[in-house]
C-alpha cells in the first residue's frame, strides 16, 4: 500500500525570513510522518529551501517548469535547472497557470514530459470551473485534460502524480464534498487504469481548500492518495495537522 503524499503549494508567497521560520516550525513539530511530504516553493527560493530541507526527509518541489529544454526563452526555467536544485516534484498545469497564463492541455502535457525527462515527478493538475460543473461537464473536462498528458507521455504516465483541483474550490474556502471528490478521483483512476497496468501506484491528490478540519475525511476516501494544499501550507500548525491526517 503506497504512502499518502501531502504537497504544500506556497503560490506567490514567502520571504527569506518567513520561509525559514515556516520550515523550522514544520520540522520542530513533524516527528516521523506516516506519509510523504513535499513543499512546492517559488523558484527564487529553491536554493534557500534546498539547504533548509537537506537531510530532513521533506522533498522540494517547484511550481512551474518550461515546456522548452533550453534556449532563447527569457524568464523561463527548464527542468534541468530545477534538477540542479534537487527538485523532486514540480506542479504542472495548476488552474492558475491555465487561467492566467493561457496554458493549454497540450502545453501542460509537454511540461510533464520535460519534467519526467529530467527525473522530476510532475504533479499534473486537472479540474473544472464552476460553470463547467454546473453544466454537468466535470468528467468530460478532467478526462480531456488527463488524456492530453497520457497521449504525450505514453508508458511513462505511471511516473506522474495527478491532482484533482476543482477550480471553484481553490482559495475560496469551498471544498468539494467527500462524495464529489471521491467520484472524480474514481473517474481519473479508471482512466489511468485504461492507460497503464500500473495505475494503482499513481498518487491522485485532492487540491481545493483542503484544511485541518476536512483533511482526515477527504484522505479516508479510497481513491484519494493525498493532498495538494495551498493556503494551509503557509501555517505550520495547520499543515502539520493535515500531514498527521495522512495515515
Amino acid at each position: 500500500m503506497k504512502k499518502k503524499l501531502i504537497a504544500g503549494n506556497w503560490k506567490m508567497n514567502g520571504s527569506l525570513a518567513a520561509n525559514e521560520a515556516l520550515i523550522r516550525g514544520l520540522l520542530a513539530g513533524l516527528g516521523t510522518p506516516a506519509g510523504q511530504v513535499a513543499l512546492c516553493v517559488p523558484a527564487v527560493y529553491l536554493a534557500q529551501c534546498q539547504a533548509l530541507l537537506a537531510g530532513t526527509g521533506l522533498d522540494l518541489g517547484a511550481q512551474n517548469v518550461s515546456e522548452h529544454e533550453a534556449g532563447a526563452y527569457t524568464g523561463e526555467i527548464s527542468a534541468a535547472m530545477l534538477r540542479d536544485f534537487g527538485v523532486r516534484y514540480c506542479l504542472v498545469g495548476h488552474s492558475e497557470r491555465r487561467q492566467y497564463h493561457g496554458e493549454s492541455d497540450g502545453v501542460v502535457a509537454l511540461k510533464a514530459l520535460r519534467a519526467l525527462a529530467s527525473g522530476i515527478t510532475p504533479i499534473v493538475c486537472v479540474g473544472e470551473t464552476l460553470a463547467e460543473r454546473e453544466a454537468g461537464k466535470t468528467e468530460e473536462v478532467v478526462r480531456r485534460q488527463l488524456a492530453a498528458v497520457i497521449h504525450a507521455n505514453g508508458h511513462c504516465i505511471s511516473e506522474i502524480v495527478l491532482a484533482y483541483e476543482p477550480v471553484w474550490a481553490i482559495g475560496t474556502g469551498k471544498t468539494a464534498s467527500t462524495e464529489q471528490a471521491q467520484q472524480v478521483h474514481a473517474v481519473l483512476r479508471a482512466q489511468l487504469k485504461a492507460a497503464t497496468a500500473q495505475a494503482d501506484r499513481i498518487h491522485i491528490l485532492y487540491g481545493g481548500s483542503m484544511n485541518a478540519a476536512n483533511a482526515a475525511q477527504l484522505l479516508a476516501q479510497p481513491d484519494i492518495d493525498g493532498g495538494l494544499v495551498g493556503g494551509a501550507s503557509l501555517k505550520a500548525p495547520d499543515f502539520l495537522s493535515i500531514i498527521a491526517s495522512a495515515v
